[in-house]
């Protein structure tokens, strides 16, 4: 039997008390950091370049971002998704990643926005679509995944308290996660942890909705497709770590599985 490196020895007790994830976002913000400043450069001149396109700033109980970047057909049926919620007091801003804006569909409550240039962080044009809104609570929607209709509205019964619970800053309801030909996939439904969240990948920002506080913002850092955790991982989980989150088991989400691009096999995490 082969003897356990240095490393392995080093490595394993770390993994135990900090959590694997935990570990690859400090090594990220030490490696990735520098090029942080001038994406933040860039988010902060688009957001108010396009503040001043906008007739007025998009503005209800609840502001959906959609980013996009070159997914027409998939993007309209997010948006019908995202139109269709029985919460009336809301709007939808798309964030277009500098490819150009299909044609969308005429609705006082929708408004798009394309980026100036590529940028490639998924982060980044988010972070300008939550900055272009004034409401109070903000929730994420990518181009390719669905809601059911009442996603806004389970998630505000537990951000108010109204589903009998005590009120949270921020939910997340279950995933269902979709194959490309329509099949179920599974449900991810994980109770909120923190801990838990250290050593296992089930965040998720398509089933997120919160409170808009200063802490609602994505990091700045270029994560590529292998670069581990995700956005969305440190985002909820950098979140909670002064307000309230809770989930909800309902599957309000119909999340696509492409194995084309990255998800989280969150069975299998290490």
């Amino acid at each position: 039997m082969p003897r356990p490196t240095a490393r392995r020895l080093l490595w394993e007790p770390l993994k135990r008390r900090f959590g694997w994830m935990v570990l690859f976002e400090w090594r990220n913000k030490l490696l990735l950091a520098p090029g942080s400043i001038p994406l933040r450069c860039f988010e902060d001149a688009e957001v108010r370049r396009l503040a001043a396109q906008l007739r007025r700033p998009p503005e209800g109980l609840v502001a959906t971002v959609i980013a996009t970047h070159r997914r027409p057909e998939p993007l309209r049926a997010a948006i019908a998704s995202a139109l269709a919620q029985s919460v009336p007091d809301q709007v939808v801003i798309v964030v277009d990643d500098g490819a150009g804006l299909p044609e969308l569909p005429d609705d006082p409550r929708l408004f798009a926005v394309s980026l100036a240039r590529n940028i490639g962080v998924a982060g980044i044009v988010r972070n300008v679509g939550v900055r272009l809104t004034r409401s109070r609570y903000v929730a994420f929607l990518d181009d390719d995944n669905l809601w059911e209709p009442d996603h806004l509205s389970r998630a505000l019964a537990a951000l108010t308290g109204r589903d009998g619970s005590p009120a949270a800053d921020g939910v997340y309801t279950a995933l269902r996660r979709v194959l490309p030909d329509g099949r179920d996939h599974d449900v991810l439904s994980v109770p909120f942890d923190r801990r838990r969240a250290a050593h296992e990948a089930f965040l998720d920002t398509n089933a997120f909705v919160a409170r808009r506080t200063p802490a609602l913002h994505f990091s700045r850092l270029r994560r590529r497709p292998e670069v581990l955790p995700r956005e969305d991982w440190e985002m909820i989980r950098r979140y909670a770590r002064r307000h309230r989150v809770r989930h909800v088991p309902e599957a309000t989400v119909r999340y696509l599985v492409n194995p084309a691009s990255f998800f989280s096999d969150w069975r299998d995490a290490c």
